[in-house]
This record gives structure tokens, sequence and C-alpha cells, in this order.
């Protein structure tokens, strides 16, 4: 019988020594009479893994490249000289392998009584005890003395490192077989740590030789998943010893949609160690998915729902059944009073699908309006409007995989490695193998700083500048031929690409007529297009920096055009790829979260998708589109909107213009909140409703790649109930009856109303791990490639991008431009990461600020900074660094007493109402106490911490 490699017979749970051969050409042999067949390039450590043969090994790991310096490993090889190591040996056919006879028995015995004789004796109060790969081995070659006892020079007494709030690093269990190095460089590419000394002086160092706190070290994890021994280990393990079950579920942090293993003891989870099978993550992760769980068990959690009949009273603990109630009577007595368009709700991008697809089928059916809408509208929608318009679906083309055939990589106003760290960590990968790197940012990233990075380029433009870059970039490739025109002439509409290409070689678009809007050299960006446009497979990537802009649209298209003109469409390596910020903004787009679109992009006015849904639903259906977000706010404060069921979504924190919208807030009669702490916008909340975590539901999310990943349950939720039984609770409660035992349920009414969802379900989820939509009849099992024929409208459509400057301006009273962004340690508005210890990385927003402009206002750095803007103003710490251009200033959002949307305007994107975050004029001078608005958010959080604590002693007090 032959043992033959299948791809889809590959254990997750085990880790084969080294990584898999991609060669579609097998190679037969034999090994201890077994007869394999493998991928050519396969190593025989892998290759006896398959087979089911069992080679002892520690310095191997299949998400490394072979090593070979803990000899374990060695076999015999009929032919060859000596005990080679297995894991650095590639197969031959009819190689005959021998890995099990005395000899090696010997052999491997000799190098684990090396290993043990400086290693202590202290197993069984070891953390690592019982998940200690040394300790296996040991076992394994049947190792029983050691000769050499501890009399000789050891490393016993190393000093333990605890700084990192995660993980310690104990140097005298070290065994230096340069895993966590590897994993380092070769997974998350920081380079953090080194081997330090040769021979018998040889050990692992973070940095310069000083903590891991104080090295470069991004705790991603990468390095205590790799350690064999206790060496690196989590805190949680040492404190909580090890876990005894696990449950494979998506991380609910970014867009990139990290599967991990929640590794549990009974209810608690003990650790979260990235899935191998994760189709998105391939088993790595970053600090937030990897460690920042705690927040899901923190004493703030909201677990009894509470209701008030103002903003001012303490919060009353009453049942879920009187909270429902209370909800209900609001909700009805307010369409009662002011009519059925006074009513509303917010989706979030960070509860499920199937829980963002049922809070807009509430609001359409229970509600009976189209008054929903969700945090996309003020990140993303841009995306929607302009890829929808150009390539005729509103989503990113490729998977994460297709950076590994990628010969450039344009990033625009994106920052990967904060936000998106583990396709960061893909992306550096690529970039060390040679792929050419432009970054088009008003900020020098992290992602300019990777090691052995050749040549990028820097296109550091004027923020709001980027419809002008791009329509000079490309300017740049039609003037010089560098176009694919035989992928526009038979992929692209002809007069739409005739009429563009007229408009974009006008001189006003050259990048020597746009240098001076832009600040980018003329030569910078002709270079930067010509690197673009012949690199072979070009693609782009980019984020907020894009989207929230008043051309927002206008630059995705502008994207759009360039990707189309050098045919960078329709194959791996290439595409248009946002990058999605919170875990399901895609997914809350693609369940018909705005107030134009039902579930899968189908317009309210088309009259034959309304009617399917009329159908299912039961009801007749408004065919007007309703109220955007900012459009809620103004009829707020007019008047004429006057209720609001929020799940998930911290309106106060997150959008822009705090003033506006805190005085929305207040205008309105009954606000509903469904969240899992008292966040900035339940506090002006009269229901607040206990939400749950991700790991307390079932359901799924859609990452940035369109990769549609299951959410599995692994505790009860505190609360009592997922997200969606409030839901249905609700919509029963206002006399809409809604009837789902399970999530699947919901996900089955998803895929018969979804054209791109049809062939989708649970039970097909299962089978693949993944799917990526469309998924449907032409497409059964997914589509990871997008446009790989034709597009959805048929022909790619150019779209003319005039450059519109922004009326946000800069000038003598305001002459400096603030923009936004995020960073590594935090996440979005920070209610669930200042919760957990990334504070120690990141405990107050600052602003940063270039040391020209600094030196010119007498700035040094920790000076308390008044931050001013037309809108008005905040006070924040300077920071002073080199990061930013002359002119620029930057910030973070990610705590909200900052209060960094207290100076951003209401400006937005002319087609999505996207708001102009990154783009707002202001003036800093040095103060010495906090703004007008940071004092009275101070006094209104007490008050509103001091109700929610009456409440909670009141039930307590009638509880005894």
């Amino acid at each position: 019988m032959v043992e033959i490699f299948d791809p889809k017979s590959i254990d997750f749970d085990k880790d084969y020594g080294t990584p898999v051969s991609e060669s579609k050409v097998m190679v037969t042999l034999n090994i201890d009479g077994k007869t394999v067949s493998v991928p050519e390039g396969t190593s025989v450590l892998r290759a006896a893994s398959i087979a089911g043969i069992n080679i002892p090994k520690l310095c191997a790991s299949d998400n490394l490249e072979a090593f070979g310096s803990c000899r374990m490993c060695t076999v015999q090889i009929e032919g060859r000289r000596g005990y080679p190591a297995s894991c650095t040996t590639p197969v031959v056919a009819d190689m005959q392998v021998n890995t099990q006879n005395e000899a090696l028995a010997k052999l491997r015995r000799n190098i684990m009584e090396l290993y043990i004789s400086d290693h202590p004796l202290d197993c069984l109060t070891c953390p690592a005890n019982g998940d200690c790969e040394l300790q296996d081995v040991a076992g394994e070659v049947g190792l029983r003395e050691v000769r050499y006892g501890f009399e000789g020079e050891n490393h016993l007494q190393a000093e333990k490192d605890t700084s990192n709030p995660y993980f310690t690093f104990d140097s005298s269990k070290c065994i230096v077989c340069s895993r966590c190095v590897r994993a380092c460089e070769e997974v998350q590419g920081t380079y953090a740590l080194t081997v330090e000394g040769r021979g018998f002086d040889s050990k692992i160092a973070a940095g310069q030789g000083g903590s891991f706190l104080e090295s470069d070290c991004v705790s991603c994890g990468a390095c205590v998943q790799a350690c064999p021994t206790s060496t690196l280990v989590e805190k949680n393990i040492e404190k909580m010893g090890q876990p005894e079950h696990s449950v494979v579920t998506t991380c609910a942090y970014c867009g990139v949609g990290c599967s991990f293993k929640a590794e549990m003891k009974g209810d608690q989870v003990v650790r979260m160690v990235p899935y191998k099978g994760g189709q998105a993550n391939q088993g790595h992760s970053c600090v937030k998915g990897r460690f920042a769980f705690g927040y899901a068990t923190h004493k703030d959690r909201i677990t009894e729902p509470m209701i008030r009949d103002s903003i001012d009273q303490a919060w009353r603990k009453v049942s879920w059944q009187e909270a429902i109630a209370f909800s209900a009577n609001r909700l009805l007595a307010t369409q009662e009073k002011y009519g059925k368009q006074s009513v509303g709700g917010i989706t979030s991008s960070r509860c499920t699908n199937e829980e963002t697809y049922l809070v807009q089928k509430l609001i359409r059916a229970a509600f009976g309006n189209n008054n929903t809408d969700t945090c996309a509208r003020v990140c993303h929608s841009p995306t929607g409007y302009g890829l929808k318009t150009t390539l005729g679906e509103s989503a990113g083309t490729q998977t994460f995989d297709s950076i590994e055939k990628t010969d450039c990589a344009l990033v625009i106003g994106a920052n990967p490695t904060d936000a998106h760290p583990v396709f960061g960590s893909m992306l550096r990968k690529r970039l060390r193998q040679g792929a050419k790197l432009i970054v088009a940012d008003p900020r020098k990233i992290d992602l300019l700083n990777t090691p052995h990075l050749h040549d990028p380029l820097h296109l550091p433009l004027k923020p709001g500048t980027n419809v002008a870059l791009v329509n000079a970039l490309a300017h740049t490739v039609m003037q010089e031929g560098l176009q694919d025109q035989a992928f526009i002439d038979s992929r692209c509409d002809s007069q739409a690409f005739s009429q563009w290409r007229d408009f974009i070689l006008l001189e006003e678009n050259s990048p020597e007529a746009m240098q001076s809007i832009t600040g980018v050299a003329a030569e910078d960006i002709r270079q930067a297009a010509r690197t673009y446009a012949k690199a072979g497979n070009g693609a782009i990537y980019y984020g907020l920096g894009v989207t929230e802009h008043s051309q927002g649209s206008t630059m995705v298209m502008g994207i759009a055009n360039l990707a189309l003109a050098t045919g960078n469409i329709g194959r791996e390596g290439v595409g248009v790829n946002p990058l999605r910020g919170q875990n399901n903004v895609q997914g809350s787009c693609d369940m018909g979260s705005f107030p134009h679109e039902l579930p899968g992009y189908q317009h309210v006015a088309d009259d034959v998708a309304r009617g399917n849904f009329e159908k299912s639903w039961g009801v007749t259906l408004d065919n007007e589109p309703g109220l955007r977000i900012p459009n809620m706010f103004d009829a707020a404060i007019a008047g004429t909107f006057k209720a609001m069921y929020i799940q998930g979504e911290d309106i106060a924190q997150s959008d822009p213009n705090t003033h506006h919208v805190e005085k929305a807030l207040k205008s309105m009669d009954c606000i509903i909140v469904q969240d899992i702490f008292l966040n900035e916008t339940a506090k002006f909340a009269h229901v607040l409703l206990p939400g749950s975590t991700f790991l307390e539901k079932n359901g799924t999310f859609t990452n940035a790649e369109r990769r549609i990943n299951r959410v599995r349950k692994v505790m009860a939720p505190l609360g009592g109930k997922e997200d969606w039984q409030v839901t249905v609770d609700l919509a029963n409660a206002l006399g809409y009856p809604m009837d789902y035992q399970h999530p699947s349920e919901i996900m089955d009414e998803i895929a018969s109303l979804t054209p791109s969802f049809t062939g989708v379900s649970y039970e097909k989820l299962e089978q693949q791990g993944s799917i990526q939509w469309p998924c449907n009849e032409q497409h059964p099992d997914g589509t990871p490639t997008m446009h790989e024929v034709d597009f959805p409208i048929g022909k790619g459509k150019f779209a003319i991008t005039n450059y519109l400057a922004t009326e946000e301006k800069s000038n003598r009273r305001f002459p400096l431009l603030l923009t936004t962004g995020r960073i590594l340690s935090q996440y979005n508005v920070g209610a669930q990461t200042r919760r957990t210890d990334n504070q120690v990385w990141h405990d107050e927003d600052v602003l940063e600020v270039h040391p020209s402009d600094a030196e010119l206002r007498g700035i040094q750095n920790g000076d308390w900074l008044g931050i001013t803007s037309r809108s008005g103003q905040t006070v924040l710490k300077a920071w002073i660094n080199d990061r930013m251009q002359p002119g620029v200033v930057y910030t973070t959002f990610h705590h909200p007493s900052s209060g960094a949307n207290v100076i951003t305007t209401d400006n937005s994107d002319w087609a999505t109402n996207c708001p102009e975050y990154k783009v707002t004029a202001v003036q800093i001078e040095k103060v010495s106490q906090p703004s007008q608005w940071q004092k009275e958010f101070a006094e209104f959080n007490a008050k509103q911490q001091g109700l929610l604590k009456q409440g909670r002693e009141a039930k307590k007090a009638r509880v005894d």
C-alpha cells in the first residue's frame, strides 16, 4: 500500500515538522518499509509524519523553514554516510529511509542527555508540564538517567524576565533551539529576537539584551507558540494550569478574521492559540487576538438589563421580559406620536452576520422603515460605492494569500502592521523575498522599516490630496504607454475608457501639475507609476486613509481605474484590496445595513428584489431609502427623529463632531443600547441590554477577503442571551413574529434571499472551513479571486475622477492639518482593549508633532497641547518625532477622554457621507489644563458611572 499525500487530509492539530511543499511533482520513497508518495521538495521528516511515522524533533516546526540544529531527527538513508537530519533532507525518488534502530536510538538519547544536563528537573511544578515537547521527546527516546550531573558550568540560575504582561521568559529552561528567533523572523517579520554568544555561551536575547517589554517585540505570541519548553509561557498557564478542551472560533478584532482555538478549562478561557487551519491567518496572530481576550469577563461587563426614564436617573435593574416590554412600548409610543419614520437603528460591525441581518430585518419589518445604518458608513462606505461603480462588486478582489505572488505592493492610506498585523506580517514576508513596496501616506509607517526591504518608495502626500495623486499616477501610465491595452480592449467598456483616457491625459493631471498640490515630487510619482505598472503583478491595498475623505468614493474609483489600466485585476497577486477595519465590516455591509440596500446590495427600489423579501418576511417594505446616520442626527436635533436601537456600536465616541452627536443623542426620547459595557453612547441611553462577546455566541463573520468564518460559542453568555436572541425578543414584543432556534436557521434565510450567499450553510462551512462569497451555482465552493473572466457589470468601467480640494483647508488661524489612525495594541474605540493589559503599551492618545513644528511653538516632548479646530478643542500630550511631515499632526482615537472627534468636522464624502476624519485644520499651543469639553466629559462620565453604581447597589440591596 502506498501512502499518498492528500492536502485535504492535513491534521491541523499535528506538527509535521517542516512546511508543506507546493510542488505538483510527486516523489515516491520508502520509510521503515512503508511506501510514501509526497510532493517534490518535501522533507524526509514531513514525509514520515504523513505516513504516520514519528521521528523525534525539537528545533523543527511545520510553520518554520528547516533548521537542523537539534539533531534529534537524525535518520539513516541507504547509500549515504552518517546520520543526516531528516528535517533538512529533501526526499528523493526510491530513497530508502530507516528511522528506528539501536544506533539512532543511542545517538538520540545522548543528544537528549546533553540537553537535560543543563535543564532544571522541576517537571512536576513546571507550568508546561503536560504540554512540553522536551519532556515528550525525552520519553520518546527512552532517556532514564543523566550521567553528567549539574556540577559543571550551567545556566540554571539565569534570571526570569516577567516584563511582558502576557508571558514570561525563563532562560534557565532555554535549549537554544532558535525556534522563537526563527518564528519572529519568518512568521512575524519583526526580528526582535536574536541568539547572542557562541557555543555554551549562546543565549536568546530580546533586542540589545534588554527586557522583552523594552525590545521591538510586538507580542504576537509566535515565539511563545514555537517554544518547545516552558522558556516562553503564558502567564495565564502559570496561573490556571493546562487547558483540557478547545473550540475553534474566529477573532473579533480586525478585518483579517483570524481563526483561533479557544483553549478552555471548564467554562474559562485559558489561552487563545492561533489555529493552523485558519485560512486567513494560517496559524499566526497579533497581540490583540492572541492575548487581549480578558475583556470578555471584565468586572465592567453589563450582565443584567437596565432601564430608566431619563439620563439623569439611576439605572434600574429589571428582568429581560420587563426590559424588552419597556423598549417595545417606548418605540411604539414614539411612532404613534411622531410617525413611522421617527425611529431607526444602527447595526454593528462587531456582531455576527446573523445578528446584523436580524437588526436590519427588525427595522424594516417591525419598525416599518429603512432607517438602518452601520459603522461602515464612517469607514468603508466609499469602498462599496466606488468598487460597485467600476468593478460591479463592492468588495476586495483577492485572498490574503494572493500577496505571495505579488511583485509590487502599492499601499495607500493603510498601516497594515498596526491595523491588520497578521496580513502585515504576510506582506513583510513577501517584501523580504523581493517584492517592491510603494507607500502613499502622509506619515512614515512601520512597513517602510521592514527588515531586509530594498528601496521602498514613500510618497508623503498632503492630507486630502489622494485623488490628485492617483490621477497623476494614472496619467503617467497612459502618457508613457505603460497600460495593458489588451486587457483594456477585452475586459473594459470601450466608451468609458475612451472618455477616461482623454480626461486623464489632460496636463492638469500630470505629476508636474499635481506636485504643488500633493507635495510629492513629480519624478517620485512617475517612478511609482512605472514600478507598479511594470511589476508583472501589482496589488493595491488601501485603508481608511483613502475612504475617510470628502473625495473617498472618487479615490476608490481612481484606484480601480489604475488597476484596470494596468490589467492588475482577475488573477492571483494583483487586485484592489480594501483592508476592512473591524472584524465584520464586510459582513455588516453584505447583510443590508445601509438604508438604501437590502442584504446582498439589492436596492430597496428594486421591485423584484424587494418582492422576494416581502414574500419571505410577510410584510410590505418601504421602497424609499431611509436615513443615514448623519441624517438621523440632524433629524433628532430638528425634533422629528426620536428613538434609536443601537446594537454594538459606540457612535458617541466614534462619529465625528462630538458636540453635534451628543446634542442629537440628548434630543431623543428613547435610546436602546445593546452592548457589553456602559460605553459612551450608553451614557445617553434609556435602555441598556447586555450584549454578548464573540466567545458567547454562534454565528459567522466575513473578513476583508470576503471569507465567511464560523464563530463558535465557547462559554455561556454572561447576560443570559446571545445578541440575536435579544433582537428576536424585541421583534416579537413589537408584534412582528420571529422564530429562530439557532443562527444556522438565520443563515439559511440569508442564503435564500441573497444571491452571493446562495450556497452558504453551516454544514458547508464545517466541511470547507470557510467560504469566500460569491458562493452560488457558478461558484459552488466560493470565489477566492474575483473578476477572473468578467465583471458583474459585464465590462470594467473607468470613471472620471476630477480632483476637488477639500473644503477643510489650513490657513493662518489653523495652519496645521490633523490626520488620525490606529495603533497596534488598541482597537477602535478601545472599549475592549482598554480593559486588558494592552494598556501597558498605549494608555493614552498623544499628538505626534514634527520637530520643526514643535520648535516653532516651543513645544517639548510630553507637553500638554491644546488642539483647536473649527469644530472644537481638546488637549493631548505632545510626542515629537519625524514620522509626520512638517505641517501635519497625527493622533489616535482609542481613549474616549481624548476627544479626538471633538475637533473633527462634519465634512464628509460626497457620495456616502463617510466622515472626513483624515483632514482637519488645527492650531496647537501649550496649555496647562484640560479643554472645556474634557472637563464636562469627566463630570458627565462620573455622574453616569455613579448612576450605574446606584442601580447595581439598589438591586443588591433588594436581593439582600
